[in-house]
Parts: C-alpha cells; sequence; structure tokens
C-alpha cells in the first residue's frame, strides 16, 4: 500500500473530527452558555438535547479519531449534524445574517460528506478497527 493511502485516511479522520471534539468539550465547559444559545434558538427539552449533544459529538469523534468502530461513529456525527445545520444555519429565516448562515450550512454538509466516506470505505489502515482486524484492507 502507497504511504499516502496509508496515512491519508488517519490525517482525514482526525481534522473532520477535531472540529466535533473540540465543540462537544466546549458545550461541557460552557453548559450555560451552550443552554442559553440553543433556548434562543427555541430548542425544547434542552438539558436532554445538550447531553446528547455532548455524548454524539465527543463519543463519535473519538471513534472516528481513533478508528474504533469508526462507520458507527461517523453515523453518530452525521446524525448530529443534520438537525444541527437545519436548526442553527437555517440561512433562509429572516433576521439572520444570510451568508455566514449559508457558508456554515455549506460547511456542515462537507462535514457530513467526510462522515458518508468514512461510513463507506472505514477508518483504513491506521486504526482501531483494522488493528483488531474488524476492517478489510483500503480499497484500492
Amino acid at each position: 500500500m502507497d504511504p499516502l493511502q496509508r496515512v491519508a485516511p488517519l490525517v482525514g479522520r482526525t481534522l473532520l473530527a477535531l472540529v466535533y471534539l473540540l465543540s462537544g468539550v466546549g458545550k461541557i465547559f460552557n453548559w450555560e452558555g451552550t443552554r442559553q444559545f440553543m433556548e434562543f434558538a427555541g430548542m425544547p427539552l434542552i438539558p436532554l438535547f445538550l447531553i446528547g449533544a455532548i455524548v454524539l459529538e465527543v463519543g463519535g469523534s473519538l471513534s472516528v479519531i481513533l478508528g474504533l468502530r469508526a462507520r458507527f461513529g461517523a453515523l453518530m456525527l452525521a446524525v448530529f449534524t443534520i438537525p444541527t445545520t437545519l436548526i442553527f444555519h437555517n440561512f433562509w429565516a429572516e433576521g439572520v445574517d444570510t451568508q455566514i448562515q449559508i457558508a456554515m450550512f455549506m460547511k456542515n454538509l462537507s462535514m457530513m460528506g467526510g462522515c458518508v466516506l468514512i461510513m463507506a470505505y472505514g477508518p483504513g489502515a491506521i486504526s482501531l478497527d483494522a488493528r483488531a482486524g474488524r476492517e478489510a484492507q483500503a480499497v484500492a
């Protein structure tokens, strides 16, 4: 296997998942600020959804970065990203900064695309899944 093909999935997984990991950890250390932000967005059952967001972001991102059940971790991140994108980056709503929200919306779509690639092709050769023999060799 080409060295780039061996290392690129690890680098890509890490870069993709870092934004989720930092966001999830940020929610833990800024619970009240996040709660207020969610309240401002009109979300119901805030404590439940906030705990769920932390679990999905931190758990999914660590899964993807480590390559441990990475396909499921990527699914967790994608499932989290869909409603988050529609609720918090609704560029079509009145009174929002449309250009910024379009950019954030598109950024989230590209992150979901990365998650779909991990779900389809797995975490690659440098992963705990590969080490445990749960992943077949990368598709050539």
